[in-house]
């Protein structure tokens, strides 16, 4: 092998059927002098059958392979594993539910090593159903209008930058100055957030308009499972949880952290609101709207809605007023 090492993180818990699709994805990439770090979450299914026979595979072609096995503790925890173990000059993690296009880590390797400026490179991706892997039903950046803006903190923390897994290849000298420890928040997800937010906070990211990985969508996959109030408001908490530990460990000045959190605060605070309202919950609709209240965060939107959603009488009233206004401007 010669030139940089590329080390690639890949959190595995059965996975068994997608994983051999995405191993053979990163064999065949152009580029080889790639570090794989299999970390297999305590697997029950045959996982570990798989990642050790193509680990020969992979040594037999001239690539690193490192195959690591730890008692299930979800998938941060599996990240955090997995830093330990970096050789590379840069960095990049996956989902072994998808796979990569064949020039993916080439690509973008070569914008980094020829764009000093930029710490970071997100391709873009093509997301496909999981039973049709033939017709892409959208991009990973659809709809975001700041995605060539190098400067993609506040962007990513509104959640109008994309960070699908597999996009990302981060510049490992950067990362150590961000991130000596080689620690996230160890959560069941959201490692894009946690590796992403205190690089993008200090760092230039460069945007690659190109699918050069495919993200395959699941009726399972992450919101898709939640089936009622409680499942989404713990899911909301979650990521807010992951963003408030996420920003504790930047290296910032104190009022610039306070803000950043109250702002993370309010937008899951309004978050958990909608969904009161969307499951006609109207304990936690008043439990929300009082939680906005202690943030200073009530505004006409917050007041229409709350008193709309909690009163029959003004519910019925509000919808003949928006009928009457729909009325007068199409008459």
């Amino acid at each position: 092998m010669c030139g940089a090492i590329v080390s690639l993180i890949v959190p595995c818990y059965n996975v068994a059927n997608t994983l051999s699709r995405f191993l053979d994805s990163v064999m065949e990439q152009t580029y080889k002098n790639i570090q794989v770090i299999a970390v297999n979450d305590g697997s029950t299914d045959n996982t570990e059958d798989i990642l050790k026979e193509y680990q020969q595979f992979f040594l037999q072609r001239g690539m690193l392979f490192d195959y690591i096995y730890q008692d299930n503790q979800g998938l941060g925890a599996a990240i955090n594993t997995g830093l330990k173990y970096i050789k590379g000059e840069y960095l990049c993690w996956a989902d072994p539910d998808d796979f990569f296009e064949k020039t993916s880590i080439q690509e973008r390797l070569e914008i980094l090593e020829s764009n000093k400026e930029f710490d970071i490179v997100s391709s873009d991706a093509n997301y496909y159903k999981f039973d049709n892997l033939k017709s892409p039903i959208q991009r990973a950046t659809d709809g975001l209008i700041h995605k060539y803006d190098p400067n993609q903190f506040e962007y990513l923390l509104a959640e109008k930058s994309h960070f699908c897994p597999g996009c990302h290849m981060l510049r490992m000298s950067a990362f150590d100055k961000v991130n000596p420890t080689h620690e996230i928040y160890p959560a069941k997800r959201g490692q894009n957030w946690q590796l992403l937010l205190p690089m993008y906070y200090k760092y230039h990211r460069y945007y690659l308009d190109k699918p050069l990985y495919n993200y395959i969508v699941y009726p399972n996959s992450m919101s898709r499972g939640d089936i009622d109030l409680v499942s989404v408001v713990s899911r909301l908490n979650e990521h807010e949880i992951i963003l408030i530990e996420t920003i504790k460990k930047i290296d910032m000045e104190a009022d610039e952290k306070r803000k950043y959190l109250n702002l993370v605060k309010i937008r899951y605070a309004k978050k958990r609101f909608y969904a009161a309202i969307d499951y006609k919950s109207k304990v936690d609709l008043k439990k929300y709207f009082l939680e906005l209240k202690s943030l200073s965060a009530l505004d006409k939107d917050i007041y229409t809605l709350y008193f709309r959603n909690k009163y029959i009488i003004l519910k019925i009233f509000f919808k003949a007023y928006d009928k009457f206004e729909q009325a007068k401007r199409s008459g």
